[in-house]
């Protein structure tokens, strides 16, 4: 008895299921725009932002300019979004900002727009590009409305995708510094401008005091990979960055090595000098 209960209510399910799918393609098929627009928003209140989309891309061209069109090209925006299809998500929101600036839902059109860039920003590791496009969008977006509810989330993501960029730019200089192992010192000349650049873009930031350190690292080892002519400059280089850097962190954990290319940048001086 129990299991032909079972039977009966997977059964009715899947009538149920095949009964709505079958309704879904007659609406889609069907010539009735203000019958679409009534299911694609109940679709959308439902969370079938499938469906929802799929009639909204269909009524768009036809309600434009009427009072229907508001909505249905914000839900429009959010259908993408919650599909996780961010980048056409921002496209839609700021369609909607730029057509309807004055709406109730403009703010939140606006911000969507630059959040949706940050949902799309990838691991700090891929490509940034879409990061710094998000970063532009967001900052935009607080600089028109500081005071807005929305505020605080947009500070979050800008603060979440700074430090990707961050943890890029500290990961690139790494990268050239290591293979100084392997090539010449151009790498380590490129490692140098890349901490410089690391300095100049993040000030403050939680990778300063190392780069600081291996920045004079880089240059005592250039020193000694250099012609004869430039190598005591570089030693001389080396020496100013560590002088610099005791400056800044006199308790260092990287102070005893720091201090050994300092003794070792003298000595090597004084043999020039010789």
């Amino acid at each position: 008895m129990r299991n032909s209960y079972k039977n009966l209510l997977i059964i009715l399910t899947f009538s149920i299921a095949i009964s709505a799918c079958t309704d879904f393609r007659k609406l889609l098929k069907s010539d009735d725009w203000e019958k679409k627009y009534d299911a694609a928003i109940s679709y959308y209140e439902q969370g079938e932002y499938y469906k929802a989309n799929a009639l909204l891309e269909q009524i768009l061209p036809i309600i434009k300019g009427s009072e229907k069109a508001e909505i249905a090209n914000f839900y429009y925006g959010y259908t993408y979004y919650y599909q996780e299809q961010y980048l056409l998500a921002s496209h839609y929101f700021k369609t909607f900002y730029d057509t309807f600036n004055r709406s109730e839902f403009a703010e939140e059109a606006r911000f969507m727009f630059a959040f949706s860039l940050f949902k799309d920003s990838p691991r700090y590791n891929l490509d940034q590009t879409s990061s710094k496009e998000a970063i532009v969008a967001l900052q935009g977006f607080i600089n028109l409305f500081p005071s807005s509810e929305y505020a605080p989330k947009a500070d979050a993501a800008l603060s979440q995708l700074r430090s990707k960029l961050e943890r890029k730019a500290y990961e690139k200089a790494l990268l050239y510094y290591d293979l100084k192992k392997h090539m010449t010192g151009e790498y380590l000349k490129a490692a140098l401008v890349e901490f410089d650049n690391f300095q100049d873009d993040f000030p403050g930031s939680q990778f300063t005091e190392e780069i600081r350190f291996l920045e004079i690292e880089a240059m005592y080892k250039l020193a000694e990979v250099s012609i004869y002519k430039v190598r005591k400059e570089r030693y001389l280089e080396a020496i100013e960055f560590y002088e610099n850097f005791i400056d800044s962190y006199v308790d260092s954990k990287y102070l005893p090595k720091a201090e050994k290319i300092y003794e070792n940048s003298l000595e090597q001086i004084r043999k020039l000098n010789s």
